[in-house]
């Protein structure tokens, strides 16, 4: 006998406290904790030892479910179909970002969609992967046409102050120079004097006139050509250094330039050639084979072998994504060329047909091919902009790359 008086009674309805719940979802070893991860532990007062979680009523709803703000084992069972405590996702990410932790059915891909407050808007990489969402060229997988519009941008900020004299040095120069070879060349004046009896005959000398014409146009342009492939060069090297967050300069830039112009304007060749065999069978070709063959210079560049086998691929593997960006980049070029062609034409006819005839209109004439020239600076600090940015996301949907990796393949 003991003096002690008897426990209570439970209440009616009310579960006896000396019989343990069943746990739910069949029949499962009594020594199993209620979430069914495994036996339950007694505490001994040591504070590193794990914890029991809290006590469940297996008839309440949503019982066998762990409440809001616990955090427990990972192999749980849950069901997917029923309400969830706020703050709660499925399936359990044992401290991941919803979608992104290593559980069977649920891969990580990169460009995860962000399931919970705080995470960046273009998507969660894992530490150690190579992607870093705030990169100032390289546009993550998933980010979209907004984010790379933006790291373009951030390259014309970061940049102008030494793109700008680069592109006057290497683009704006030989542009006006080649202009006022057309102008010192042009045959048209005498033509018109010697056909003025009968406009259906062709001018007297009109092939040796035609050939010379070509052969200087040509000629220039090829010269001119590789002083604007170093341009480009340095350009691209200016954007991926500055990008970095490493020095840069103009002597260095240039130096840079000078290395790799050759190599560039060879390519370029090649290229021109292609688009312009393309043009010759037809119009569409020839536009297929630009875009086709667009990133061809970024890739000499950064990766200096197969550059147009590399730039056919990526074109092919990603036909709309580089489609959209190389047309948007094709649409700024051609609107400020037209633009700036229309303004140097204008200017232009004051002067005459002849206007190297006399010293005065001839300095006006080569300050109006300049001005025009230099309103067209913009177009090629698009196109350089935009292909090197273009090129930075294509890597990255290659793999994990970043604007330190992309600095330093240009060596």
């Amino acid at each position: 006998m003991s003096d002690q008086p008897p426990p209570p009674s439970p209440a009616p309805g009310d579960p006896d406290p000396s019989v343990p719940p069943p746990a739910p979802g069949g029949d499962r070893d009594p020594s199993a904790s209620s979430w069914g991860a495994g036996p339950s532990v007694t505490p001994t007062g040591d504070p590193t030892e794990p914890r029991p979680g809290p006590p469940v009523d297996p008839t309440a709803p949503g019982a066998g479910f762990p409440p809001a703000g616990w955090v427990g084992p990972a192999s749980y069972p849950v069901d997917p179909t029923a309400p969830q405590p706020q703050g709660w996702v499925f399936p359990p990410t044992g401290g991941y970002p919803a979608g992104a932790g290593p559980y069977g059915g649920q891969p990580w891909y990169p460009g995860a969609p962000v399931a919970y407050p705080g995470q960046p808007a273009y998507g969660w990489y894992p530490p150690g992967h190579g992607f870093d969402p705030a990169d100032p060229l390289v546009t993550p997988p998933g980010v979209g046409l907004g984010g790379w519009f933006e790291r373009c941008l951030g390259a014309v900020r970061r940049g102008w102050r030494l793109l700008l004299p680069i592109l006057l040095l290497t683009q704006v120069l030989p542009a006006a120079a080649i202009s006022m070879l057309a102008l010192v060349v042009d045959p048209s004046a005498e033509w018109e004097a010697t056909t003025a009896d009968d406009p259906a005959a062709l001018p007297d000398g009109f092939a040796a006139d035609l050939g010379v014409v070509l052969g200087v146009l040509i000629g220039g342009t090829l010269l001119f050509g590789l002083v604007q492939s170093l341009g480009w060069a340095a350009g691209a090297w200016v954007i991926a250094r500055q990008a970095a967050g490493e020095p840069v300069s103009l002597g260095t830039a240039l130096g840079y330039g000078v290395r790799r112009a050759l190599g560039l304007w060879g390519w370029t060749l090649l290229t021109s050639v292609i688009i312009g065999f393309g043009l010759c069978l037809c119009v569409l070709p020839g536009i297929y084979f630009a875009f086709a063959l667009s990133m061809a210079g970024p890739v000499y560049l950064f990766e200096r072998q197969h550059p147009i086998g590399r730039s056919y691929r990526m074109f092919h593997d990603r036909l709309g994504l580089l489609l959209g960006r190389v047309a948007l980049v094709a649409v700024a070029v051609v609107v400020v060329t037209v633009a700036a062609g229309m303004v140097e034409t204008v200017a232009s006819l004051p002067l005459g047909t002849t206007p190297m005839d006399s010293p005065v209109t001839a300095v006006a004439a080569f300050v109006v091919a300049l001005v025009g020239a230099v309103l067209a600076v913009p177009a090629h600090l698009a196109q350089l902009v935009g292909l090197v940015v273009t090129y930075a996301e294509q890597r990255a949907h290659e793999g994990p790359v970043n604007s330190a990796q992309l600095a330093g393949e240009l060596s």
